[in-house]
């Protein structure tokens, strides 16, 4: 049962403190925010959009866990709220707080689209995937104002340039014009996050992300427009989704998703505070019970940051999420895979040749 107390509408429920500061210190809101749904009180800061200017928008990916090369990230920050989501500690390096924060100011980078033309023409670039976003979801609801994805989408389709997404937000269908032209060449592949099949838990885990019917409709529409996609079953947290893997398969299977991945949540840096702090006031029942088998998965504790073993845990009950998840591939997804990008037209159009004929 959910405590009066809590803080709804957001994730986070307080912010915590930023550990590049040798001192606390207080930020202040100078708005306030009415979202509230059927009577519930939800957190009354208003999301501040807080332009940045970067020099370089492209990443190289040094780890070897994720299944990129190269990312991308148009927003830092991420009003989805997602309650252990690792890139909160990002929000860090830019002077906030990885907690609500993370959630209410969101870094704008408005000439992302020039930065990236600039990057893949360079002479000396070769065309491999470059992935929206690695970091926070690039259609979160800022893209509905700035519209900073679609922009960086028609650079890609422009130069004939391989583009990956990740996402948990049915927006994506906005820009089903041009993901259906760069599907053409096999110039696109959809990651869509779904957690649950529950609405109840997508709420508490994730309070402002798209609802779990649409996101199944969404895997159900671009499989239908021949745009492949793989759905993350991530993270899979002990007794709170890890009951669901099977159902989820199936579900997104139906829809039309080619494969799926997971990981085992883990809760780096200022993330286990943040998580700990939810769900004793969200889940108080089972709140040891959830902190205690997510500790079995890393060795004793929450965090866990060895390559090749953070994503998949350890112990038994993550052979059991691992065991469980190889069933799920093997049931329903037997005959599928996801189509490799194609990196061999972007050399042609690079340099604007083939925009004269």
């Amino acid at each position: 049962m959910l405590k009066k107390s809590i803080l709804k509408g957001r994730g986070a429920q307080g912010n915590i403190h930023n550990r590049f500061f040798e001192l606390s210190h207080e930020l202040r809101d100078d708005f306030l925010e009415f979202c509230a749904k059927e009577g519930e009180e939800v957190d009354q800061n208003k999301t501040q959009y807080l332009p940045v200017f970067p020099k370089t928008i492209v990443n190289k990916v040094a780890s070897p866990d994720v299944g990129m090369a190269y990312s991308m990230n148009m927003y830092q920050g991420c009003e989805h709220g997602c309650i252990y989501c690792y890139a909160r500690n990002s929000h860090e390096f830019w002077g906030f707080s990885a907690g609500l924060d993370f959630e209410r100011r969101i870094l704008i980078k408005k000439e992302a689209s020039k930065l990236l033309e600039a990057f893949i023409k360079r002479k000396k670039w070769k065309a491999y995937p470059i992935v929206m976003s690695g970091n926070t979801d690039c259609y979160q609801p800022a893209e509905q104002k700035f519209e900073i994805t679609r922009r960086c989408l028609e650079v890609f389709l422009k130069y004939k340039h391989p583009v990956g997404i990740i996402t948990k937000n049915a927006l994506i269908l906005r820009d089903l014009d041009l993901l259906k032209q760069l599907a053409k060449d096999n110039l696109i592949s959809v990651n869509i996050s779904i957690t649950s099949l529950s609405e109840v838990t997508r709420r508490i885990l994730e309070p402002r992300t798209t609802t779990i019917k649409k996101r199944l409709e969404t895997v159900r529409i671009l499989s239908a427009n021949g745009i492949p996609v793989n759905v993350m079953l991530a993270p899979i947290i002990p007794s709170i989704n890890s009951h669901e893997i099977l159902s989820l398969a199936k579900s997104v299977s139906d829809a039309g998703a080619l494969s799926i991945a997971h990981t085992i949540v883990r809760l780096n840096g200022a993330i286990g505070e943040i998580f700990t702090d939810w769900i004793q006031k969200t889940l108080p029942d089972r709140a040891d019970k959830v902190l205690h088998q997510i500790e079995e998965c890393h060795g004793g504790t929450l965090n866990d940051s060895r390559f090749g073993q953070r994503m998949r845990g350890e112990g038994e009950i993550a052979k059991q999420i691992n065991d469980l998840v190889k069933l799920a591939r093997l049931k329903y997804f037997k005959g599928k895979s996801m189509p490799k990008l194609n990196t061999m037209l972007h050399e042609y159009y690079k340099d604007d040749q083939l925009s004269l004929f």
